[in-house]
């Protein structure tokens, strides 16, 4: 007899994977070394960002465990602590979610177990871990998940009886493998530790650690799997160049993945399985997720208002040749969030093309839909974009409005930046491409408008005494690159003491290579 309420698989963008409803990927094989450290008796960390698959591969991992009989495996969630600093409160917390998860095991001698024993707050964990493995036939592994919500007292409390329970664990019944899974590896949580209160007196506050793992990105291959799933259950293809599209978008990040998917299947093509999902379907899809800007997106952009946050994207956003400390904690968030990646030269950038555009279109979004509408295609003649009459225009209104507009801004370090590219996107309005490339420590900001066939680019730049030279060979690189003969240079003087006949210039010079490139002062 059928399940009356089964629903056909479909693309998940909201929670873990579950089996029979979503199309996924083998979760365990995404990272095979987690059970092998697991069986092999360590304590080691996951870390990745949010909606990478962490939740999906622990419980995936736990039913596996469990199914295969030699060990009890179990998943317990501490998301139910954040923001619990008290002490007291904090560690029951723990303690009740350890017991809710017991409760909800798939194994009765877990399920038996879920009454644990109360103690003093300063070994209640350990003490309760004790008395659970004491009372099981097999060793136990377990999984905190959201281990990173802990802070302040209750993690150092926390780890601390969890350490003690592993050197003990010789003489007194204790988890078999512990690990701690979350955004942020276990050598970075000193930095949820308030430095006027105590530590741990270690660098790295859980130093039991054998390992710390983390989870790869979808590769092509992996895309291309998960999407075969959809076309056998339904007969509707995916092109090739659709799935190249998929990864360009997203990196293989595994929530865009499948929101790529899932807004190009069931809201563009509005669930038709006749039709073949192409390359065109996907870049019409990240311009539908970039300007819906879903939860998942929108939590992440949140973090840009953040200072920790601003220190690393600003000078991102400039194009700045400032060194890029790897070991800054602030470096360290923002890659741990999953917003910025280290270029294999060292620099930082956005994690992929759709949170480039959408940190630019977030932080310049009130400019530009304050700008007149009877800027929407004013230079557009459906052949060509006239980009020099616009960035004349642009110097004009950058002369009229730029103290006051630069005030709005938080960003106030890479606000030309973000309202030249206001003005464009205002300009261009969705009948143009709008491409941008930036990284902290590339000293540029490349821009590529795409329109009727044409590509116009323009290099973004800071003034200083070297920016002309160096800005024009920056350009006459990525106009190659862009396969086109003519380019723009934009400088912008933030020296308040320099006049405006001084900083709106223009000159036009032809480049050692024979392209035209057009240097604008702002």
């Amino acid at each position: 007899m059928s399940d009356p309420y089964a629903i056909p698989r479909h693309f998940n963008t909201a929670g873990p994977c579950v089996p029979g409803e979503h199309y996924m990927l083998d979760a365990v094989a995404r990272l095979p070394e987690a059970r092998k450290l697991a069986e092999n008796k360590h304590y080691f960390v996951i870390h990745a960002p949010r909606q990478s698959g962490k939740t999906t591969l622990l419980q995936s991992l736990t039913d596996a465990i469990n199914a295969e009989g030699n060990f009890y495996a179990l998943y317990c969630s501490l998301e139910s602590v954040q923001g619990l600093e008290r002490l007291e409160e904090g560690i029951t917390a723990v303690l009740n979610a350890l017991s809710q998860s017991l409760g909800w095991s798939s194994e009765s001698a877990l399920r038996d177990g879920r009454s644990l024993p109360t103690a003093g707050i300063s070994i209640a964990v350990s003490q309760a871990l004790s008395f659970l493995c004491a009372a099981l036939n097999k060793p136990l592994i377990l999984f905190f998940d959201e281990a990173d919500c802990l802070s302040g007292q209750v993690l150092i409390s926390f780890l601390r009886q969890l350490r003690d329970g592993y050197v003990n664990r010789a003489r007194a019944p204790f988890p078999w493998s512990v690990s701690l899974i979350g955004m942020r590896d276990i050598r970075d949580f000193k930095a949820q530790v308030r430095p006027d209160r105590d530590t741990l007196g270690s660098a790295s506050p859980f130093n039991i650690v054998t390992k710390a793992l983390t989870l790869s990105n979808f590769t092509k291959e992996q895309i291309a799997a998960l999407y075969r799933q959809h076309t056998e259950a339904t007969g509707q293809p995916f092109e090739a160049n659709a799935v190249e599209r998929a990864f360009y978008w997203s990196e293989g990040q595994p929530w865009l993945i499948n929101a790529l998917a899932r807004q190009a299947v069931d809201d563009d093509l509005a669930g038709d399985h006749g039709i073949t999902v192409t390359a065109g379907h996907m870049d019409a899809a990240a311009e539908a997720l970039m300007l819906r800007r879903d939860t998942h997106m929108d939590s992440l952009l949140e973090r840009l208002k953040e200072p920790r946050v601003r220190n690393v994207v600003e000078p991102m956003l400039c194009g700045g040749k400032a060194e890029v400390d790897p070991l800054a904690d602030d470096t360290k968030f923002c890659l741990d969030l999953g917003l910025v990646v280290r270029t294999p030269a060292g620099a930082l950038r956005p994690a992929n093309p759709m949170y480039r555009d959408i940190m630019v279109r977030t932080l310049n979004y009130k400019t530009q839909v304050a700008l007149p509408e009877s800027l929407m295609h004013r230079w557009m003649d459906g052949r060509t974009l006239d980009m020099s009459a616009l960035l004349k225009a642009f110097q004009q209104f950058w002369r009229e409005n730029a103290e006051i507009w630069t005030e709005r801004y938080e960003y106030k370090e890479a606000a030309p930046h973000l309202i030249v590219q206001a003005f464009l996107q205002r300009v261009t309005n969705g009948g143009a491409q709008i491409i941008r490339e930036f990284a902290l420590g590339t000293g540029r900001v490349d821009v590529c408008v795409r329109y009727a066939g044409k590509a116009y680019p323009l290099e973004l730049k800071l003034a200083s005494s070297k920016a002309r030279k160096q800005g024009l060979e920056q350009l006459e690189r990525y106009m190659a690159g862009c396969g086109a003969s003519e380019g723009w240079l934009v400088i912008f003087d933030r020296n308040q003491s320099t006049g405006w006949d001084e900083k709106l210039t223009w000159a036009t010079e032809t480049l050692p290579g024979g392209g035209t490139a057009h240097i604008v002062g702002c």
